[in-house]
C-alpha cells in the first residue's frame, strides 16, 4: 500500500500458519486494508499496542498462549475491549464456537475459507463495530 493511499482499517492476523498469514495479507492489502501478521502469540500485546489495529483475526489453536487466551485478555482489558476479534480456525464443533464467543469472539470462521467470505465478515464485522457507541 502507498502512503499517499489512506487504509480502510488496520487488521491485526495471528495464525502460526506463515501460509495463512501471507494469504490473507495479501488478499486484504489488496481491499485497502493495512495489514500486520504476528505467526505466533507470543508478542501479540506489544505489537496490538503498537499497531493499534481495528480488528483482530486470530487462529484459535497456537503453541504456548492459545487464541481464547488472547481473546479473553483483550476483551479484559478496557482499552481493548472493543476491538473486535474473528477467529480463522480449523475447528468447527459447536463447543468450540461456543468457547469462542464466551471468549469475546464477535465471528467464527471455518478453515478453509474463500477470499470472498473472508472480506464479507471482516466488513460486516467492522461496520458493526464502528457503529458501537463505545468505539472510537
Amino acid at each position: 500500500m502507498t502512503d499517499s493511499k489512506r487504509a480502510d482499517a488496520k487488521i491485526l492476523v495471528i495464525d502460526d500458519e506463515p501460509d495463512i498469514t501471507d494469504i490473507v495479507r495479501e488478499f486484504l492489502e489488496k481491499e485497502n486494508y493495512e495489514v500486520v501478521c504476528l505467526n505466533s502469540t507470543q508478542f501479540w500485546f506489544e505489537q496490538f499496542s503498537a499497531f493499534q489495529p481495528d480488528m483482530i483475526l486470530l487462529d484459535i489453536s497456537m503453541p504456548g498462549e492459545d487464541g481464547y487466551a488472547v481473546c479473553s485478555q483483550l476483551k479484559a482489558d478496557p482499552s481493548s475491549a472493543d476491538v473486535p476479534v474473528v477467529f480463522l480456525t480449523g475447528k468447527d464443533k459447536e463447543e468450540d464456537q461456543g468457547r469462542s464467543f464466551k471468549a469475546g469472539a464477535d465471528m467464527f470462521i471455518k478453515k478453509p475459507f474463500s477470499g470472498d467470505r473472508l472480506l464479507g465478515i471482516v466488513q460486516i464485522v467492522l461496520a458493526s463495530s464502528k457503529a458501537r457507541p463505545n468505539r472510537i
